[in-house]
């Protein structure tokens, strides 16, 4: 492992120069990986582990024809490398549990009697496993159960393989029936095209995902964006411009500048009435946000949020629900001004800037 500084925190990550693709197919070799369900993460790892030259087959519920359609469409095979959630089980000798939280306590009797002495029960969050006591989700003690949690969606993850890239990972061992758990863990981790892999725990996991999710990486940023485009529309702003200054200026330049090098390079590279506001302002947020942040982590803690997930999304309607929900946010006046924004894009990818004058595009723009 590399001994990596976060911050004047030194950890250990694993990378592929360390762990290559032919060590995992080493470790891996004579293993049939059965990655259950083809909704989310499942397509993406699927197809990754497929195409690195890793035995894989898609077990998925005929029960929902949208995802059974689209693996057939993504070239899996009925009968061949397709099967049913029963028969996967039972042929593979890695279980990755890819179908949803709620879907999981449902489907676990039909994987717990398929697993074997020796087996490797995956899992890519830790939900199931540290709220057990509300799935029922509890593995036999003589087969290994691991953890790879890909930083990102399997759009994002197929993606970033497909263009030579990869997502960062972590991975965790929840127990070692066979001595190799870890290594088989790194493996995977490795088959599915992690960027590189951090350790962690399965309870760290959920609680850091569960929290980011309802927080900066979904739950707050759309809240503050709501808000903020309310209140320049009540000011007399059009739709256009409320929406340029909320969302698009926001993911089309100044999130990339973060991704590049940081917060602190994005503040430099923007004009000095911009760098002022958002110095003198970021501290009135955070404190304003602390006791929600607080709020939400002790909520994800408590249970209280794995109960609501498990009691909303295991209901006979919820589609039907979360359709009706994410159509009145597609609806909104701010996401429609937003579509209306995103036809308006230029069509040809923006020239390369060099590296010598990257460093004064913020500065000139403004």
């Amino acid at each position: 492992m590399a001994l990596i500084d976060f911050g004047g925190i030194k950890e250990e990550v694993v990378t592929r120069k360390e762990f290559t693709m032919a060590k995992a197919r080493s470790v891996l070799k004579g293993d049939t990986i059965a990655v259950i369900g083809y909704g989310v993460q499942g397509p993406a790892q699927a197809l990754n582990m497929k195409d690195n030259g890793f035995k894989v087959i898609v077990g998925q519920s005929k029960q929902y024809p949208a995802d059974w359609d689209r693996a057939r469409k993504d070239g899996w095979i009925p009968g061949k490398d397709l099967f049913s959630i029963e028969e996967a089980c039972e042929r593979g000798t890695v279980i990755e549990m890819l179908v949803s939280d709620a879907a999981q306590r449902a489907i676990w009797p039909i994987v717990e009697e398929r697993l074997e002495p020796g087996d490797t029960l995956y899992f890519s969050h830790g939900f199931s496993i540290v709220y057990k006591d509300q799935t029922g989700v509890v593995p036999p003690q003589d087969v290994d159960v691991v953890m790879v949690a890909p930083k990102g969606s399997g759009t994002s993850l197929r993606r970033n393989f497909l263009s030579g890239a990869g997502i960062n990972a972590s991975f965790a061992v929840e127990q070692d029936a066979t001595g190799k758990a870890r290594e088989r863990c790194l493996a995977l981790g490795i088959a599915i095209g992690s960027g590189y892999l951090f350790p962690t725990t399965f309870k760290k996991e959920v609680y850091s995902d569960l929290t980011g999710e309802r927080g900066v990486l979904m739950g707050a940023i759309a809240g503050m964006m709501e808000a903020q485009y309310d209140v320049l529309r009540k000011r007399g702003h059009s739709p256009s411009e409320a929406f340029n200054e909320t969302v698009e200026e926001f993911t089309e330049s100044l999130i990339r500048l973060v991704g590049e090098n940081g917060m602190d390079w994005m503040y430099a590279n923007c004009s000095a009435t911009a760098q002022r506001g958002a110095l003198d302002w970021k501290p009135r947020f955070k404190k304003a946000v602390m006791p929600v942040f607080n709020e939400l982590y002790k909520s994800v803690a408590s249970g209280v949020e794995t109960e609501r997930v498990l009691k909303s999304c295991g209901r006979r309607d919820y589609k039907k629900q979360l359709t009706k929900e994410l159509n009145a946010m597609a609806n909104s006046e701010m996401w429609l001004a937003g579509k209306a924004t995103r036809t308006l894009r230029p069509k040809e990818p923006a020239k390369k800037i060099s590296s010598k004058t990257k460093g004064i595009v913020g500065r000139a723009a403004n």
